[in-house]
């Protein structure tokens, strides 16, 4: 029967033009037979089978097709890769499983919800009867409309688009309001963080990140709910043979979710171009250098050869030492600081940068691997460092780049990302691996002597011709830059007495814990509970972003105020029933979301 099934599906592909030549009995045999039809039978079409094979030699071959450009492998040399995966880095892709529409009645009731400890009886009940006319009546269409152009739209997920259209055609400045940071821990070896040593091999390592990713040899993103089964090697080995059409349900098998990976690609050599109403991204792989910013001034050099290989450690050290020894002063008027302007006002100032001939200096901006900041300042402690890492002073960065990695002078380290492109994951998961390889395995150290190289030729310092009118957008945009971050205030708190460990052994959510710490601090200083928001990732879903948490709940409404405005009315007892009740409902609120 299975032989006859099999028979059946390529004559559906003959028939259809996907398999253009009947294939030999000896092809036919091995699609029988192929350990991924094996398991799942008739589901694995025959031109599945061959693009599965096919991939496998090209994963073999570690050949980059992305962008028609060819990534040579180099056995022999163990600073090409980060590693090596048996898995196919988008091999799951194919087979994720689409980002389903919610019910109009369910979103209805989570509004609701949401609203209810936010207003009194009276405001509720209008904001009821509106919810449900709107659900009855206009809503119900709109949701068809919705719901039949998911259906149009199968290659995506329904919320992709308007997810660029919130980033991309907002207006308002990326500092502050959409850029996050996030920081890395200090080189657990002392000696290894000096700015130059620690600059180049990070820079090394997102270049290897880069290659491994575009050659298919990046491990694929895979949520493991039982890792003893699904993150092993066996299981690997067989699942690089089921065909990528149906691998996501051999993972779902041992209770493994792969993620979302369609971000990645925008990770390098990626930037946000602004545009009148609507800013659009721009990506283009054809660049191998790197965009090094040092105080104000802009710089240039391949980090990448012709062959789609890391240059020299010892060279891109050499080009560094150059840069942070270069004595030009820094610029009267930065171009970088109009990256932190008003969109429509930076998309103005972009064009007229274009007419005074700059298009080439802007071109290989746009298209550098990254950015690169070396800062000149020492931090003094964690506070020192958000502002830095989120900030900075305006003018060494180019807040468009898809990502900043910044260096300061005394070797901490840290990603400003542009958040349009994607949301965390896809950085989160380059940030851990930069440090992992840069830590672990530095490919330059503080007996590293730079290359004897003519640094003087290999680096390029762009240079910006300015006219009045540029001169003065730019002076305005540093005084709008310094108005902004003036009046951001950030401290912090370490609390001690207890985790995340703690809290999971009483069988409370730490999450939700912290959740309602913020309820309880805002309602003591300000007396009310308002809106909140918290992020949850949806990339177990085919370009899946964020949905949004509403934490704020009558839950937290009644155990805040019984710790903060009731003190001494509650025993012990009845306070732990509140604390469960906010653990259990934050915990439905995130499966809600995350599903």
């Amino acid at each position: 029967m299975v032989v006859a099934m099999k028979a059946i599906s390529l004559a559906f592909d003959l028939d259809k033009g996907i398999v253009e030549n009947v294939p030999s009995l000896v092809e036919f045999m091995d699609y029988i037979y192929f350990v991924g039809t094996v398991i799942f039978g008739p589901w694995v079409s025959f031109s599945s089978y061959r693009d599965t094979v096919e991939g496998q030699k090209l994963h073999r071959g570690s050949l980059l097709v992305a962008n028609q450009r060819k990534y040579s492998s180099k056995d022999d040399a163990g600073s090409e890769y980060l590693h090596r995966s048996v898995v196919p880095t988008m091999h799951y892709q194919k087979s994720l499983p689409r980002l389903p529409v919610p019910k109009l009645e369910d979103t209805i009731r989570r509004y609701l919800a949401a609203q209810r400890p936010l207003l009194n009886d009276e405001h509720y009940s209008n904001t009821e009867k509106v919810a449900y006319d709107f659900q009855n009546g206009i809503g119900k269409q709109l949701h068809e409309e919705l719901v039949a152009q998911d259906k149009r739209n199968k290659h995506t997920s329904y919320i992709s688009a308007p997810w660029f259209d919130m980033y991309l055609c907002a207006r308002e400045s990326v500092v502050l309001n959409f850029n996050p940071f996030m920081s890395f821990n200090p080189d657990p070896k002392p000696e290894y963080n000096d700015q130059l040593i620690r600059a180049t091999n990070m820079v090394c390592s997102a270049v290897r990140f880069m290659k491994t990713l575009r050659d298919g040899l990046l491990e694929p993103e895979v949520f493991h709910l039982n890792p003893a089964k699904s993150n092993t090697d066996s299981f690997k080995r067989f699942i690089r043979w089921v065909p990528s059409s149906i691998s996501w349900f051999g993972a779902y098998m041992v209770n493994a979710y792969p993620l979302d990976m369609s971000q990645y690609f925008r990770l390098f050599n990626s930037t946000r171009i602004p545009k009148l109403k609507r800013d659009e991204l721009f990506t283009d792989q054809k660049g191998n250098h790197l965009l090094v910013m040092k105080k104000g001034n802009m710089y240039v050099f391949d980090v990448v050869d012709r062959d789609g290989n890391l240059v020299k450690p010892a060279e891109i050290l050499s080009h560094l030492k150059y840069i942070l020894a270069d004595s030009a002063l820094a610029p009267a008027f930065p171009v970088g600081v109009l990256t932190s302007e008003n969109r429509d006002v930076w998309a103005g100032l972009r064009e007229k940068l274009i007419e005074a001939g700059n298009r080439e200096a802007l071109g290989l901006v746009d298209n550098a691997l990254f950015c690169l900041c070396l800062d000149e300042e020492e931090m003094h402690d964690h506070i020192h460092i958000s502002h830095n890492m989120l900030h900075g002073d305006g003018c060494s960065r180019w807040y468009d780049k898809s990502f900043s990695m910044i260096l300061t002078k005394d070797g901490q380290a840290g990603i400003n990302l542009e958040h349009s492109w994607g949301d965390g994951v896809a950085v989160l998961r380059f940030q851990n691996e930069v440090y992992k390889d840069s830590t672990a395995k530095p490919l330059v150290g503080p007996g590293t002597r730079p290359a004897t190289i003519d640094s003087a030729s290999a680096v390029q310092r762009l240079e910006f011709k300015l006219n009045p009118e540029l001169e003065c957008g730019i002076a305005k945009a540093k005084d709008n830059f310094h108005a902004a971050v003036s009046k951001l205030t950030i401290n912090a708190m370490e609390f001690r007495r207890g985790g995340k460990e703690k809290l999971k052994k009483q069988q409370l959510s730490p999450d939700a814990i912290a959740q309602l710490a913020f309820q309880m601090g805002f309602l003591r200083q300000y007396g009310k509970t308002v809106a909140t928001y918290e992020s949850c990732s949806t990339a177990a879903f085919r370009h899946g972003c964020t949905e949004t948490i509403r934490p704020a709940s009558i839950y937290t409404q009644r155990c805040a105020q019984a710790f903060v405005q009731q003190p001494g009315q509650h025993s012990v007892e009845q306070l732990q029933g509140l604390l469960d009740a906010c653990s259990k409902y934050h915990s439905q609120l995130t499966k809600e979301a995350a599903m």
